[in-house]
Order: C-alpha cells, then structure tokens, then sequence
C-alpha cells in the first residue's frame, strides 16, 4: 500500500513540474536554471576553459584541416576528400595499419578489460592489508615507466637473451632467434606485453567500485532468488558499478587503438615489413616527421570515428548488463 502512495505522489509531482515548464522553453528553462545556480558555473569555468582549448577546439580544427593539403608553413588549401581518396585507394601502408591496429585492438582491448575486472574481483576478496599489498604487484607495470624493456632483454636476439640462452642450453635451437626481427614473433610479443602492462587506470576504478558495492543487496538478492556467486556478479555487482565499468571500457580502447611506444622500443620504427605498424605510427610518420599536417589529420579523424563507433558499441553491450 505504502508503495502505491509513493508511486502517486512521484506522477503528482512530475506532473506539477512538466505544467511548471509550459509557459517557458527549454532555452528559457536552461537559462534560469544557470542564474539560479551561477556559482556552480563560475566554479567549474576554469576546468571547461581548459577542456574547450586543448580538446574540443583542436579537434574541430583536426577535422577541418583533414579536408586541406597543409605543411604548417604554407596557409591550409582546401582539397575536400583527396586525403580521404589517397588514403583508401593509394596508400597501401595504411590500410595494413587499420589491419594490425584492428587484430590488435579486438585481441588486447577485451582481453585486457576482462582481465582488469577478474584480477580487481580476486583482490576485493582478500583482507584490506593484503589487499593493499597485491593490489601494488599488479599494478606496479603500469606504473614503472620503461618497465617493458624486461621484455627486450628476455627476448635479446643474441645468445645472452634469457629465452635465447635457455634454448641454447636445452639443445631446442642451434643460433639464437631474431625475435623482434622476424615478422611471426613481432605482434603476438608486443600483444603479450601490451596486456603485461594493461592493468591500469581500469584496474584501480574496479576495485574502487567492487568496494562501493551495497552488501544489502546480496542479502536481499539471496531472498529473490540469487543462488551463486556469478548470478550475484551479473545481476548485482555489475549493475550497481555501471559507471566504472564504461570508465574501464573509454580506458581500454583508448590504450588498444593508442598503442605504439611499447612496438617502437622493442621491434623499432619502422618494424620489420610493417608486420606491428599502426594507425598511431601511421599518424605520427606523416604529422611528425613528414609534416603532413592535413593529410595527418585525415588520419587522426579516421582513428577518432573508430573509436567512437567502438565506443557506441561497448556502451549498448553494457546495456544488457543484469537483463
């Protein structure tokens, strides 16, 4: 009885505030809105002076230039979709870096996603100190700068490499193997080590979220039916942490579509036969060393609508989360 009462009060006052809202657009409304909470505006004016200067701006300012021919010297000259045109019909190294940035985002931005929720859902299990204690472990990669190299030195192409030097000795191989040398080794090493250092800024918002987490509605999820852990995961703790969840997703795709540095320090620039070149590589050849600037920006906006379309597309499957 007391939650009908409630559900008649709620339409009442909906009703009151949508009649309130009549005699002003939505313009108006927006507008009165803003003086009446004028402070809040003032606060935050500094952070979307910023965010409006160094993001928004230049993007728009991207994707304009993607439509010119600019060499940052000479004034922008309005070429419409030729860098389009060239990208897609003569630049064959282009379409092999949408290929390995592809192969590579849907191997490693999953992978890692998973991975940074069951690895936060183990640790919330443990006692705090603990938990503090392997929390660090984890995430010490991502934080250690160069820590990558380790990998270099494992799979040095001489005989003093530690998987070298152990074949060697195992009588496997005669001569050491030029790993980061040979196209078969190249992508799936530099996959193995992007996911090595994949547990970051996703990570730590899990487990910041598995601790936010209602114990009640365990409880109360028990008594509805709720019989194992992973029918709890699905239908309690995964919504109740939708807003970590979609952080950890921006996270992921940004760092499967970003990559580039890790390939650059263990298999070179360029690597061998363009086997690990990327989008970001492609990017960063024409706006910084050929000075490209349009048809770089071309690029950048091919690798922006990917991500968006990514994005739009992890946003609808977390939707279904707990239905």
């Amino acid at each position: 009885m007391s939650n009908k009462v409630a559900d008649v009060a709620k339409s009442t006052a909906v009703k009151k505030k949508a009649v309130s809202r009549k005699d002003m657009t939505k313009l108006q409304w927006t507008l009165k809105e803003m003086r009446v909470n004028w402070l809040s505006y003032v606060m935050l004016a500094p952070y979307y002076l910023i965010f409006m200067t160094f993001t928004i701006i230049p993007v728009f300012v991207s994707l304009f230039l993607g439509f010119t021919s600019f060499n940052m010297i000479e004034a922008p000259v309005w070429i419409f979709f030729d860098n389009y045109a060239r990208l897609f019909l003569d630049d064959d190294i282009f379409i092999l870096a949408v290929q390995n940035t592809l192969i590579f985002a849907a191997i490693t931005g999953p992978v890692s996603y998973i991975l940074s929720f069951l690895v936060a859902w183990f640790i919330n299990e443990l006692s705090p100190k603990l938990r503090a204690f392997v929390t660090l472990i984890f995430y010490a990669p991502n934080i250690s700068g160069s820590v990558y190299m380790i990998w270099q030195v494992a799979f040095s192409g001489d005989s003093y490499g530690w998987v070298n030097g152990n074949l060697i000795n195992l009588g496997l191989i005669d001569t050491p193997i030029q790993f980061f040398q040979n196209a078969s080794y190249v992508m799936p090493l530099c996959i193995i080590v992007a996911l090595w250092t994949s547990l970051g800024s996703a990570f730590l918002s899990f487990i910041a979220g598995l601790q936010t987490v209602d114990r009640s509605l365990y409880e109360a999820g028990a008594v509805d039916g709720v019989k194992n852990r992973w029918q709890e995961l699905w239908y309690i703790t995964l919504p109740y942490m939708k807003p970590q969840l979609m952080f950890g997703a921006i996270m992921a795709i940004t760092g499967s579509f970003g990559f580039g540095g890790i390939v650059d320090a263990l298999a070179g620039n360029p690597s061998v036969d363009y086997c690990a070149w990327t989008i970001m590589h492609h990017l960063g050849d024409y706006g910084g060393a050929r000075f490209e600037t349009g048809y770089a920006c071309a690029i950048a906006t091919i690798l922006f609508l990917i991500m968006i379309g990514a994005n739009m597309l992890v946003k609808k499957l977390l939707s279904k989360v707990g239905q």
